[in-house]
Order: structure tokens, then sequence, then C-alpha cells
């Protein structure tokens, strides 16, 4: 039988990062694991609060949501095949100086996706 239980498996993270970690003692670990823990939550915290301002600083208003409607553009984004039906919202783009369009914007991991919906004055 043998005595040394068989480590855990190794996480795919870098040896600045592991080799420190194997040196604790279990005591030592259980604070660390706090920590990371109230870390990796208040992170998420901080991503969403500046999700949600950087929302209200570039989604469109109540008018220019009508506006569209009025122009029968959709503001559904269930009539748009890639765009989630929570977490997206309306935006203006411009895609060069004096080209402003309507957009569909919404987060998708690390990156942002958008879906071009009008544009902002039509001809």
């Amino acid at each position: 039988m043998n005595d040394d239980p068989t480590m855990p498996p190794t996480p795919e993270l870098p040896d600045y990062i592991l080799d420190p970690l194997n040196s604790q003692s279990p005591e030592r670990l259980d604070v660390i694991s706090e920590y990371a823990d109230n870390l990796a939550a208040w992170k998420r915290e901080k991503r969403n609060h500046e999700l949600d301002q950087k929302r209200a600083e570039e989604e469109v208003d109540a008018d220019e949501l009508e506006n569209l409607e009025d122009r029968d553009v959709s503001t559904d984004p269930k009539d748009y095949k890639k765009v989630p039906t929570s977490g997206a919202y309306i935006t203006v783009k411009e895609t060069k100086p004096g080209y402003h369009y309507y957009y569909w914007q919404w987060r998708d991991g690390e990156s942002w996706r958008n879906e071009y919906i009008a544009p902002v004055n039509p001809k």
C-alpha cells in the first residue's frame, strides 16, 4: 500500500503560479482559495458594473427606438438571427466620419459582437 496519496490533477496554469502554491500548507491554501473566490466575485461584479455603464452611455433612447419603429425597422432582437434575446441593445456606430448606423451590440465572452440594423438617416 502506498502511504503517499496521489497528487490532484494539475490545472493548466503557468509554473509561476503553480510552484508557489505547491509549497504552501493546506491551511494557507484554504486562505488562498477563499481569497481567489472573493477576488473572482469582485472582478465579475466590477465587469458587470462596467458593462452596465457602457450600455447606459451607448444605448439609444426611447425616441430613437420609436423613430426606428416608425420606419418599420424592428427593435425586437428575436427578428435578428444572431442577436441574443437578452443582453443586446441598440446603439449608434460611426463607421467613418459622417456615416452613422444603428447596430445591435452585445457581449460574447471576452469580446463584443454587433449586427447592423439600419442607417440613422435614411435617404
